[in-house]
């Protein structure tokens, strides 16, 4: 084989898995959406056209919603946690659905869980001789499970116009604390600094 078309190839391959990483998670999840919603819209609306021979647009939507918020509801009883605690378990040991598994999980959680995690907007010095900032969220302040005693803390940096980031070990005196809600400025980052920063939404977070 060609060593220049092998080496287009290689590249071609790798851009290719790259770009599946990308979309698989939001395409999976606008496909397991779509497909819930139209098996419980078209049940659901078999059923009422059946009883009562009417049909109810927008349906679905309602009875998903509530589905979802009656298992939230239902995962928080004891009932419940030793059947998560078993998904838990075997989603864990599992190779490949571990990866997406755990870290889908701990994501979500850093959003909308109880422990979240992007809570503290920060500005981090790019280089000590410029004066170039990015705004991210501190993560993680202990890092002594990767070595690292003090001095650094773990900053996500949010890409604008997409839902991804990058994970920076830097140092405590690089960052600068930004008085302003986090979801402000999470919606300011992604915007390209087009949203302006609302700061009566600070008592939302509260």
């Amino acid at each position: 084989m060609n060593p220049v078309f092998s080496k287009y190839t290689k590249k071609f391959f790798s851009y290719f898995l790259q770009g599946l990483l990308y979309i698989t998670p939001l395409g999976a999840t606008v496909f397991v959406i779509y497909i819930t919603f139209n098996f419980i819209d078209g049940t659901a609306n078999s059923i009422l056209e059946s009883l009562f021979k009417v049909k109810i647009p927008g349906l679905g939507i309602v009875l998903m919603l509530s589905i979802i918020a009656a298992i939230g509801y239902f995962g928080k009883t004891i009932f419940a946690q030793p059947l998560i605690l078993l998904i838990d378990t075997i989603l864990e040991r599992v190779p490949f659905l571990k990866i997406i598994y755990s870290s889908t999980k701990d994501f979500m959680s850093a959003f909308v869980g109880q422990k979240k995690k992007f809570t503290e907007a920060v500005m981090v010095r790019m280089n000590k001789d410029t004066d170039i900032y990015k705004l991210g969220f501190i993560t993680q302040k202990d890092l002594t499970q990767i070595g690292i005693t003090e001095g650094y803390v773990a900053v996500y940096l949010p890409h604008s116009y997409n839902f991804s980031g990058n994970l920076f070990i830097v140092p405590v005196e690089n960052v600068t604390a930004i008085n302003a809600p986090s979801t402000e400025i999470m919606k300011f980052i992604v915007s390209g600094g087009v949203t302006e920063i609302n700061k009566k939404a600070e008592n939302e977070e509260t």
